[in-house]
């Protein structure tokens, strides 16, 4: 008796579903740039169906579908769940002739496919989150003429992944924005969690800020937004998180760090920052009020609960300073 085959499990499937989740693209509308690209590649393969697929938890949803008219279909019985395996693009001539797949009811029933290719979708070197896939109801030959092609239209797909994800950088300094810090943030505070790794949130207000902006003109408040960061950048270690959330707020996510030892580094950052800012020979003075919190997984159930904690520990510590 023919079984079929349910995919398995990637190694870093817990990492990987977060930097898919991180995109916000799950359960949204269709979008033309994605559109586009599924109707190039139908015509090219001269397939009914091509679709972008973007594998979650215990689904396949597609953020591009055409010739297809359902928006998602179960994780288990997938031909995508298999191509996030691997980088390589995965092939299946015929599944009738393929015992992985010729009693699967994506075969058996609607969309009938007898014919598939996909390519993985990655926004990095390790995560691959879906495919840019091609369904024919016939069998069909795949060519290497033809698996390059595919990989240039997932190329394309791809790019339009990336620009979504640029939105996570902060045009001005480089360092991640809000969303970005979001991202890196809540995977590390998971792992910090399940490893009873200590990590410390630190909050970071520039002091006195619109009088730069005000009395040294915008130009120079914009340098003295990007010598923070990239203070921040030299200075704390490359396992830690530096994001600029808005305006002049920073905030840095110190990992295996408790509370006293963030409180103990941040004066020496004070220190070298106010001394860089004077070898730069910038007209301004630079200095911030800070709030340290230590992460407590059974009070902060969420990166936003961590945050507001320390928000207010900043404003009381610059209520004190004043």
């Amino acid at each position: 008796m023919v079984s079929m085959e349910k995919p398995r499990i990637p190694a870093n499937e817990e990492q990987r579903l977060a930097v898919l989740r991180e995109l916000r693209l799950l359960d949204t509308a269709f979008e033309e740039r994605f559109d586009r690209l599924t109707r190039i590649a139908a015509r090219a393969f001269d397939v009914p169906i091509a679709l972008v697929s973007l594998v979650d938890q215990d689904r396949q949803w597609f953020k591009a579908a055409e010739g297809l008219d359902v928006r998602e279909t179960p994780r288990d019985i997938s031909f995508c769940g298999h191509t996030i395996l691997d980088n390589e693009v995965f092939v299946v001539s015929d599944t009738h002739a393929d015992a992985r797949f010729v009693d699967n009811p994506l075969v058996t029933g609607d969309p009938n496919i007898r014919f598939y290719a996909g390519c993985p979708l990655q926004v990095d070197a390790q995560n691959r989150i879906g495919t840019l896939c091609i369904i024919d109801s016939k069998p069909r030959k795949f060519s290497e003429a033809d698996v390059k092609l595919l990989q240039d239209f997932t190329v394309m797909v791809q790019q339009e992944l990336w620009a979504l994800q640029s939105a996570t950088i902060d045009e001005l300094t480089s360092i991640p924005n809000r969303r970005g810090f979001k991202m890196l943030a809540e995977h590390n505070l998971k792992i910090c969690a399940r490893h009873a790794m200590p990590a410390t949130l630190v909050f970071l207000d520039l002091d006195d800020f619109k009088s730069i902006n005000d009395t040294y003109g915008h130009e120079n408040g914009d340098h003295a937004l990007i010598l923070m960061a990239e203070h921040m950048r030299q200075r704390f270690r490359k396992s830690d998180i530096c994001a600029r959330l808005a305006g002049d707020e920073f905030v840095v996510l110190l990992t295996n760090t408790d509370c006293a030892m963030a409180n103990e580094i941040l004066p020496n950052f004070q220190q070298s920052l106010g001394d860089a800012v004077r070898e730069s020979e910038w007209p301004f003075q630079l200095s911030f009020s800070f709030g340290a919190t230590e992460y407590d997984p059974s009070r902060h159930g969420s990166l936003e609960a961590l945050l507001g904690d320390c928000d207010r520990e900043m404003y009381d510590a610059k209520r004190q300073r004043h």
